[in-house]
């Protein structure tokens, strides 16, 4: 059975998307192969590195992607899901034989406010929240 092949979107493709990534290639049991991008290439943001190597997965070495990128690659996905706010999700290319594009949105730890702690404490929050979700996502599918 081929894998299931699933794109996570969002602004910079810094955080929210590589996190979504991770889970779904880890939690997927090998059912998936998914990729991340943004709607404009970023810079990996440490602290997201950071609360993933807590729970043992390391994203250190991911760089960050432009969707269009793919688009223009002519890449067919089964599902494309965007993680960022509506405005910015709408900015997304319509990738052609996708069966499905999905929105979840999550706060984007790029805002975050504080000391590097209290920046930490509120990424893990939004870590566990893109788990969950995957989580679900797997079990629903």
């Amino acid at each position: 059975m081929s894998k299931k092949k699933v794109l996570f979107v969002c602004i910079h493709n810094s955080a929210r998307s590589q996190m979504a990534e991770a889970f779904l290639n880890q939690l997927g049991k090998g059912k998936y192969e998914a990729e991340s991008a943004g709607i404009e290439k970023g810079t990996l943001n440490p602290i997201v590195v950071e609360a993933m190597q807590e729970i043992g997965i390391d994203i250190s070495k991911n760089q960050t992607k432009d969707v269009f990128g793919f688009f223009k690659q002519g890449k067919i996905y089964h599902n494309v899901i965007t993680v960022c706010d509506e405005a910015s999700a709408e900015r997304c290319p319509v990738f052609s034989g996708m069966a499905k594009q999905l929105h979840w949105s999550f706060t984007d730890p790029s805002q975050f406010q504080g000391t590097h702690p209290e920046k930490l404490e509120q990424t893990r929050k939004v870590r566990d929240e893109v788990k969950n979700r995957i989580e679900k996502f797997i079990q629903e599918d």
